[in-house]
């Protein structure tokens, strides 16, 4: 399943928090020559052009975008082998499983290139260079410009330098903002578009704990899966294609089964998704306060409704597996990024520097009419935002839709220029088919009843919790017809919507003239997306103000501190983050080792409770010893701690030693660090790495891929 969330994209900032530390940046590779030597004194021995280089293989040349940055993965073999996490391939492993052939639950492995299975949709992105065209962009910007016009005068020099970088070419271009609009970086990609599941150990495997474990260390979860990126035979990307050949990489990573010890050197590579580290104090009172608390609220009235038919009906498991897995880690992520923003009192910390920033700002009368209003904005800002509610009542309406919401109403909106057609009376045939062919997708993992209930209690809940005002036109229909019942409102939906269930959406289809005019599922959500748009302009005019108070805010404060080193925060292009394996403290008499091992998976293992139920093959080859090569000191390691800093969209990011060799595949951060995509702290933040070691444990005695074994450049 392939999303590229609004929710992801709200901003990019930078970081600025205290000293610099070798642990801490998510940094350009671009900006390699400023931090080479740090590394090469952690014990880094590559040289900078093998790490980057833009005429010649190099590392970077391994790692790849998944699915336009929803997750990370690496090349391991010559043949376009791909590792990433199990996570990251579950929407695969789930569209591939049925009652019949149930992958999720008992894992899946190709042991021929015949054999591997087919993702429509799939991509593996491979950066060919970067480039810092911030003056280009910023050239035709004149001093006096409004933030309307800087705006436009940026996106037209963005467009024809991202036309002009891939001319000629099959290659794709994108210019990334970085530091609020202060930067600009050109990245050139290479997609390719036939990637193919190629092995994915069982969920008791690859998702060993569950939400229950999510963000929880000691971690003793095998999350990987396994892909080949596929080439046409003039080795550029193509189609889906049976003719199609594995990829040959500029470079593959080899694995090393050496092992970790703690304070080893190791660095990450991947493309982070997105991180808000320079968010003010009044952005994160109210993300902790008001807004995560309406996400959490909402997504756990979600997975109540889904996991109560899932445990029913083995199908249903399976056709909402990936929306539940979806769900459970960003509720989680907020519940607990709450909690972690109050107990290590980051809006105070950010108060703080705020406050530096103010003295700073009033001394010289041009860099305070420059930058004096900088604070004061945000604080106004956000009063006003908090007042209203319009954030609020904006995140309900994604929620109740656009997130994991009610599939129907998502599926009608598909159906606008298709109604558009038809009003106007114009040829619609070729929509007609385009939405066929989408229809087979959709109702596959469609429940009728469970979408049924949330749609209900998504609406139920906007009503009652948000004032009248901002309230849909629609609900006062309901309120009048139904006397606020949304459940009951729900039913009639259902009941006469074409979209309902597959049946009736092809029956609609053959003969599609008017019957869209009264739709009550598209009713619904253009009613849910009039009052989206009606909130995003009431706030347009505080947005433009607190996007150019933030441009400044980062403007000022790279001056305040011109000694220092900034990098720009995630935005899901492609970082370097290097640090070291190591435990942690996280509070008064608990200390964290480094590493787990597969005892730890025995001593979890409860068969009365879905996520720690344990193969037996597992069981076995523990109670046998029968290890392998795959261990340390006579136990397979199966996770280990880096310090390394990270986010979303770093998911299956390989962690490489000093020698450019793979050790193992970054999963998740710890529940301590919570609130890391906002400030980062070197004392407690820590990535969960699954160990390779385990990887090929599990390739070889429990799936016997020896066929995938032997493609590997394993060093001892």
């Amino acid at each position: 399943m392939k999303r590229n969330l609004l929710i992801l994209s709200l901003s990019f900032l930078f970081l600025f928090q205290g000293n610099v530390k070798a642990d801490e940046g998510m940094w350009l590779p671009y900006f390699l020559g400023k931090k080479y030597q740090e590394m090469k004194a952690l014990g880094l021995s590559l040289t900078q052009e093998q790490l980057y280089d833009i005429n010649h293989a190099s590392l970077k040349d391994a790692i790849v975008m998944l699915d336009g940055g929803n997750c990370t993965g690496e090349i391991i073999s010559s043949q376009g082998l791909l590792l990433t996490n199990h996570h990251c391939g579950y929407g695969e492993i789930q569209a591939h499983s049925s009652v019949e052939h149930d992958y999720l639950t008992d894992g899946f492995w190709a042991y021929s290139l015949g054999e591997e299975l087919v993702n429509p949709g799939k991509t593996a992105s491979f950066l060919v260079r970067i480039e810092d065209v911030t003056a280009q962009v910023l050239k035709e910007v004149k001093a006096t410009a409004s933030e309307q016009e800087r705006e436009q005068a940026i996106q037209t020099a963005i467009a024809k330098l991202e036309k002009d970088a891939v001319k000629g070419t099959h290659y794709e271009a994108q210019v990334a903002n970085m530091f609020e609009g202060n930067e600009f970086y050109l990245f050139v990609y290479e997609t390719f578009r036939d990637v193919r599941l190629v092995g994915a150990p069982p969920s008791s495997i690859g998702k060993f704990g569950g939400d229950t474990d999510n963000w929880i260390w000691p971690r003793h979860t095998g999350d990987f899966s396994m892909f080949r990126v596929y080439m046409g035979k003039d080795g550029k990307p193509a189609d889906y294609s049976p003719e199609n050949v594995p990829y040959q990489p500029k470079h593959y990573l080899p694995v090393s089964v050496k092992g970790v010890k703690e304070n080893d050197f190791a660095m990450i590579w991947g493309y982070p998704g997105s991180t808000d580290r320079y968010l003010s104090s009044y952005g994160v009172v109210q993300k902790s306060d008001e807004l995560n608390p309406v996400t959490v609220k909402l997504r756990e009235k979600k997975m109540e409704i889904m996991k109560n038919y899932m445990d029913q009906d083995a199908k249903i498991r399976i056709q909402y597996a990936e929306k539940y897995a979806y769900l459970g880690n960003f509720w989680k992520k907020d519940r607990e990024e709450s909690k972690a923003l109050r107990r290590l009192k980051v809006a105070d910390q950010k108060k703080a520097l705020e406050t530096e920033f103010l003295n700073w700002s009033a001394q010289g009368e041009d860099r305070s009419a420059k930058y004096g209003e900088v604070i004061s904005t945000f604080e106004k800002a956000y009063k006003v935002k908090s007042d209203s509610s319009y954030s609020k009542a904006w995140w309900y309406i994604i929620e109740a839709s656009f997130f994991q919401g009610s599939e129907i109403l998502t599926f009608a909106l598909k159906h606008n220029t298709l109604k558009g057609m038809l009003t106007a009376e114009k040829d619609a045939t070729a929509v007609i088919d385009e939405l066929k062919g989408e229809a087979a997708h959709f109702y596959k993992d469609f429940n009728p009843t469970i979408d049924k209930e949330i749609l209900g209690a998504m609406l139920q809940m906007y009503h009652d919790d948000l004032p009248a005002e901002l309230h849909p036109e629609f609900f006062k229909m309901v309120e009048k017809k139904f006397k606020g019942n949304f459940n009951a409102y729900a039913e009639m939906v259902f009941k006469k919507s074409v979209f309902a269930n597959e049946e009736k959406y092809m029956n609609f289809l053959s003969n599609p003239k008017k019957q869209l005019e009264k739709e009550p599922a598209m009713e619904a959500i253009f009613g849910l997306f009039a009052k989206f748009q009606e909130l995003q302009m009431a706030q347009n005019e505080l947005d433009t103000e607190l996007q150019k108070a933030k441009r400044l805010f980062i403007d000022g404060i790279r001056q305040m501190n011109d000694q220092r080193f900034y990098y720009p925060d995630a935005n899901s292009t492609m970082r370097l983050t290097y640090g070291t394996v190591r435990g942690y403290e996280p509070r008064d008499a608990v200390k964290y080792d480094f590493i787990t091992y597969l005892e730890g998976v025995i001593q979890k293992e409860d068969p009365t409770n879905e996520e720690f139920v344990v193969p037996a093959k597992l069981k076995e080859l523990y109670a046998a010893k029968d290890f392998g090569t795959y261990t340390d000191n006579g136990k397979v390691p199966v996770c280990f701690l880096t310090n390394h800093d990270i986010t979303g969209g770093n998911s299956g990011s390989p962690v490489i030693n000093a020698n450019g060799e793979l050790i193992g595949t970054a999963f998740d951060g710890n529940a301590d660090a919570m609130s890391s995509d906002i400030q980062f702290d070197p004392k407690l933040q820590r990535t969960i790495v699954c160990d390779i070691r385990y990887v090929l444990f599990v390739m070889d005695k429990m799936a016997n891929a020896q066929n995938l074994i032997k493609e590997l450049e394993i060093r001892n």
